[in-house]
């Protein structure tokens, strides 16, 4: 499966256990069933419980390490994109939905007034330092965004407010962990 970074809803984080999470299903998800695929915040989880209120996901020990689903507690808001349809347009970039890491908002500068440009800076282990290019994507939170500018430990997105506003972005706090996931194209050419 394959994700566009494109999202398409924010949900509440109804519950974690040492398992996995159980997540508000959102209302435009109609077509999903147990077994579907459901990038959360970034990362490709398969649904294994279902109702008409809640997604239940099994998380395994690996993802919990990888990423920053761990630290997530009731009440906290996720991004959710279900995987993409054969078929369908392709917006956005190729997102498999499995987080490199886990880096750190390290500057989040908010537009005002007449100056609406919101800039979001993030600092990335040493490991990403190869896989992040200037003008390429890279997934944050499962958000597809384009790399303004990047330097050996941190790189710069710019956030449009249509972003700010359906996404978890407009809540975010410097020194937050972020989920992300380079460019396969990049990892691929690095190989």
């Amino acid at each position: 499966m394959v994700f566009t970074g494109l999202i398409e809803e924010v949900a509440e984080v109804l519950k974690r256990t040492d398992h996995g999470l159980l997540i508000a299903r959102p209302a435009p998800f109609n077509d999903i069933r147990i077994g579907s695929s459901i990038a959360v915040s970034g990362a490709c989880l398969t649904i294994a419980s279902l109702t008409d209120q809640s997604m239940g996901f099994d998380v395994h020990e690996e993802t919990w390490a990888r990423t920053k689903l761990g630290t997530l507690k009731k009440g906290d808001l996720v991004n959710l994109e279900r995987a993409l349809k054969a078929g369908e347009r392709f917006e956005g970039h190729i997102v498999q939905g499995h987080v490199d890491c886990v880096g750190a908002v390290s500057i989040f500068s908010r537009g005002s007034g007449a100056s609406r440009e919101t800039y979001l800076t993030v600092r990335f282990p040493p490991p990403l330092r190869d896989l992040i290019v200037e003008k390429g994507s890279i997934a944050v939170d499962g958000v597809s965004l384009t790399v303004a500018h990047v330097d050996d430990e941190a790189f710069t997105v710019a956030l449009i407010p249509e972003t700010l506003t359906k996404t978890t972005f407009g809540n975010l706090q410097v020194g937050e962990g972020v989920n992300l996931e380079a460019d396969i194209l990049g990892k691929y050419v690095q190989k």
